[in-house]
């Protein structure tokens, strides 16, 4: 289900969420440092905002947040709450407020300009003849 040329929000939201989880997995098979896995997150997070509503990029990169605070930054998923997860927060909204902008620019591209129909105006028919009569057939 689409709407406005976006995937509507009961989609996009478990999108963000896989896709999210996706990044960190994908981050954390390399640990080399944290900010491989912010940025694996804040890509996934912009591509979604791309082609869903905000709610929904707002909510997915509310648990890509969360995931990285409670399983990158802290351990067996408990919230931390340090000046490097709240960078994080700032990264995860701008790469969703840009993917966001991406997408209505997107969106705004690719829209049809409007057609301007002409009016069109049938001729007249002609007028039913009085003296004529019907006969009825058996």
């Amino acid at each position: 289900m689409r709407t406005d040329g976006r995937l509507a929000g009961g989609f996009g939201f478990p999108l963000g969420c896989v896709a999210v989880v996706a990044a960190v997995i994908a981050a954390k098979l390399a640990p080399a440092h944290p900010g491989y896995a912010v940025a694996a997150v804040a890509l996934a997070a912009g591509a979604v905002a791309v082609v869903t509503t905000p709610l929904a990029t707002a909510g997915a990169a509310t648990v890509g947040w969360a995931v990285l605070s409670g399983f990158v930054y802290g351990r067996a998923g408990a919230l931390v709450f340090t000046a490097a997860t709240g960078w994080v927060a700032v990264i995860l909204a701008g790469a969703a407020g840009f993917g966001l902008v991406a997408g209505a620019g997107w969106r705004a591209v690719r829209r049809d300009p409007p057609v301007l129909a002409e009016a069109v105006v049938p001729t007249p028919r002609k007028a039913v003849e009085s003296g004529h009569r019907r006969v009825a057939s058996l």
